[in-house]
């Protein structure tokens, strides 16, 4: 038995693919005092007897970024290491049945080529030549991604630990860690029973059994184990030599060739989770138990689709277990509850495809202490304490299988483990029709089907049976007034004699304000890109109230916390549960409240980005002259035993002013048409206010300054170089949703992050930012030359401007009065 090292810098815990790319990449940085300890030996948990795909194209920019960096890694490992890997670029082929899902597919390869991807739309006819052993009298078209490839798990990882080995990791096998050691709350070490290593870093890659060795060092690491079935033919007569990867995600198959016989997998909708109770102590290189009745049904899809598997012998069924999360994203980055610890997990049977990415930018992570990327859809911050929950993970895992070849339809909501947190007026909603989805476990109201309508999605890539009724929600936020439950926010106090003094070192706008004062603030990273997207109301001289999105519950008050100087007077405290929240808005809102309560709500008495506290039916309530939707209106803080004794007052009185319930589909495209930006799309931490045209809420000479401002004032100094830019499409029958190619003079020169149709401006809107070719980008630049979107490989005329498409001056927003904004409305 090898001799543990009493110390490492970096402790990596899990032998997989991921494990060895974390430690290989990690010595490519230079940081060689690396150790991998593998409970068994590598690969024997899910590495494996993975499939080997190794595809390019995902669901977003940044993912399909890190599976295109994997592939180009893999091409290269054997030479570097001497080690075989086995890989291939045979390339693969997706099929689509039918036009919805020629749609998605076309949609991604407008998405792949914003970075250069190589990638073909084919017809049935030119897939047929490329896969000549398939039917495709069904097909309605395919896509061909040249440079995908398969590889062999096994001496791919071999490779990626000889790599890691010849640069000084030391990779010791048959340890099991029993625990991650934390000492005032960061990571210090992990123990076994050879004994204790300390660390600076611990990496959590422990795959299946990452969740239960998480949650021991108190972190939330949610993820799942289910079956995953596939089938490998005896050799089959014909069979020509490395054909593409085939993908027949209608059918939710996938096809490869290996050495004249044909490995045939599945990802069922509805899939058989496993290891509720724990992964047995001993499970290495292990199987599950053949279920040929769970299988069949799929299993004649594939014969449909390939008839000569219907004569071919099967030499192997094999079952094993693949980790999925709940929203079929990996998880990576540093743990919010612990510092000094980082996870890499869950990933939902891609792993191969996904090491070589992963690995990488974790690597940076940790040797520069921040992402190299935006990296927020696997950033393990955006997941909630609450998702560790085994009875959720198992019910939410039965669906998240079968989702990685499931339509990926706009708005898509997940089914199951629904119903997990619930505002206070949820019921009074669902009985007025509300449709419901889900964000962060909110049920959160998305639009309300009228009287005798089901209020349930039916999908398609166009205009789907909500547009409508979202549409007449929008129109009352611009014509009357319109209510929002908007109780799902995330919600923080920092209270302390020294709370002013860290947040104004937090936030680049100024929060030494007056009591009542709200402020749009930024919180920047040292390297000037955003970190969060929040409102701030000073409720006292000591205790502000901090308002960010239930998305970012987590990963904001970990900022905030790991901010507050070690010694400051001041605490940080997570009040969401406390507060519902119930946005009232449009031009007749300042008149629906002023019947309901004696406080003035003119405006020389209650400012915009003022707040107060009022009477309203039985309750004290804070109302916050804000908006996310560009009318006048208030966001009424209630505490949540409070809620439904207002919401009953509001909808009593509603009727006289025209108010209409609204849901998040109408306030995703009245935001859009102001161009209020949205963290996670629309600005992230690889963004910076400048470019993202928010240097109006920059206080750059505030005493003390603030977090980021000096890579910030170079910026200024320079000019940004990109910039988030509005676009209006020519032809309102077009949609946008997010990543489509955005073009100038023929070029591309950015890409969307989020599109919504403007029902007041009346044609699909979208933000994006645009390179301006290494020059400062000025109005002049988008007022010039000719601009377009791709959007499924056509090319759509488009509008763009730096300003909002409605009201840019933000009149309606600052009225001077009902009267006023009653005669603009008019």
């Amino acid at each position: 038995m090898a001799l543990l090292p009493q110390r490492a810098q970096v402790v990596i815990v899990g032998g997989g693919i991921v494990g060895c790319s974390v430690a290989y990449h990690l010595t490519r940085r230079g940081l060689t005092d690396v150790v991998l300890l593998e409970r068994k030996q590598l690969t024997s948990g899910t590495t494996w007897h993975a499939a080997g795909l190794v595809g390019q194209l995902r669901a977003t920019h940044n993912l399909t970024r890190l599976a295109q960096y994997t592939t180009e890694l893999y091409a290269g490992l054997e030479a570097e290491t001497g080690q075989a890997t086995g890989f291939l670029q045979i390339g693969s082929l997706a099929l689509a049945s039918n036009a919805e899902r020629l749609e998605e597919l076309k949609r991604g390869a407008s998405m792949a080529r914003c970075f250069g991807l190589d990638v073909n739309v084919l017809t049935a006819e030119e897939a047929l030549a490329l896969w000549p052993m398939m039917r495709s009298d069904d097909l309605a078209g395919a896509v061909h991604l040249p440079k995908d490839g398969q590889t062999n798990p096994v001496d791919t990882t071999q490779a990626l630990a000889k790599g890691a080995r010849g640069r000084g990791a030391r990779i010791i096998e048959q340890v099991r860690v029993d625990d991650i050691v934390v000492e005032g709350g960061r990571a210090v070490g992990v123990r076994t029973a050879q004994g204790d290593i300390q660390a600076d870093i611990v990496v959590n890659c422990a795959g299946m059994w990452a969740r239960d060795l998480g949650a021991r060092a108190g972190t939330t690491v949610p993820l799942h184990a289910a079956e995953h079935f596939y089938v490998v033919t005896e050799p089959i007569p014909g069979l020509p030599p490395h054909l593409p990867v085939l993908r027949d995600a209608d059918s939710c198959t996938y096809v490869k060739e290996d050495a004249g016989k044909l490995l045939v997998g599945w990802f069922e909708p509805v899939a058989k989770p496993w290891g509720m109770d724990g992964i047995p102590d001993g499970f290495s290189f292990d199987s599950l138990p053949d279920d040929l009745a769970h299988i069949e049904p799929l299993l004649e899809a594939a014969v449909r689709r390939v008839p000569a598997l219907g004569s071919a012998g099967i030499q192997l069924f094999f079952n094993g277990p693949e980790s999925f999360t709940p929203d079929d994203r990996y998880l990576l980055g540093e743990t919010p509850e612990v510092e000094g610890l980082y996870v890499a997990a869950g990933f939902n049977s891609i792993g191969i495809q996904s090491a070589g990415g992963a690995g990488k930018v974790l690597a940076d992570w940790i040797v520069d202490g921040h992402p190299p990327m935006d990296l927020w859809d696997v950033d393990v911050r955006r997941m909630m304490p609450f998702q560790r929950n085994k009875r959720y993970l198992k019910d939410r895992t039965v669906e998240s299988l079968g989702l990685l070849y499931a339509m990926h339809w706009p708005f898509r909501q997940p089914e199951s483990a629904r119903g997990v947190r619930r505002s206070a007026v949820h019921d009074r909603l669902a009985a007025r029709g509300a449709c419901f989805g889900e964000a962060a476990g909110w049920e959160r109201p998305n639009w309300y089907a009228p009287a005798g309508e089901r209020a349930e999605y039916r999908y398609t890539y166009g205009r789907q049976n909500w547009f409508a009724h979202a549409a007449a929600e929008h129109r009352a936020a611009r014509e009357a007034v319109a209510l929002f439950d908007q109780s799902s926010f995330g919600k923080y106090v920092l209270e302390g004699p020294d709370a002013e003094a860290v947040l104004n070192r937090i936030c680049a706008n100024d929060v030494a304000v007056p009591v009542g004062k709200i402020v749009y603030t930024q919180w920047l990273n040292a390297r000037g890109g955003i970190e969060a997207d929040v409102t701030i109301t000073r409720e006292s001289e000591t205790r502000f109230l901090i308002i960010t999105a239930a998305a970012t519950q987590t990963r904001d008050l970990a900022w905030l916390k790991r901010h507050i100087p070690e010694g400051a007077q001041a605490v940080a405290v997570d009040v969401t549960s406390g507060y519902a929240v119930l946005g009232v808005m449009g031009p007749r809102s300042r008149a629906l409240l002023s019947a309901l309560t004696d406080t003035p709500l003119a405006n020389a008495a209650f400012p915009f980005a003022t707040s107060q506290m009022i009477e309203l039916g039985y309750a004290e309530v804070r109302a916050s002259r804000i908006t996310y939707v560009g009318e006048l209106g208030w966001e009424l803080y209630i505490p949540t035993e409070f809620a439904q004794g207002v919401f009953d007052v509001l909808i009593e009185a509603g009727p006289a002013f025209g108010l209409t319930l609204a849901g998040y589909h109408a306030m995703n495209s009245l935001r859009m048409e102001k161009a209020y930006r949205h963290w996670g799309h629309d600005i992230t931490d690889e963004d910076t206010p400048l470019e993202a045209g928010l240097g109006f809420a920059v206080a750059w000479d505030k005493a003390g300054g603030f977090l980021g401002r000096d890579a910030l004032q170079r910026q200024r100094e320079a000019g940004p170089r990109r910039r988030l830019v509005n676009l209006a499409l020519d032809d309102p029958g077009k949609l946008l949703y997010h990543n489509e190619p955005i073009l100038k003079d023929g070029t591309i020169v950015g890409r969307i992050t989020s599109g919504m149709f403007g029902h007041t401006v009346g044609t699909a809107l979208g933000m994006g930012y645009v390179d301006g070719g290494g020059e400062p980008i000025s109005p002049a630049f988008v007022a010039s030359g000719g601009w377009e979107v791709e959007i499924a490989g056509a090319r759509v005329p488009a509008r763009a401007s730096l300003k909002p498409f409605y009201d840019p001056a933000s009149r309606r927003v600052k009225d001077a009065g009902d009267a006023a904004v009653s005669a603009a409305a008019a």
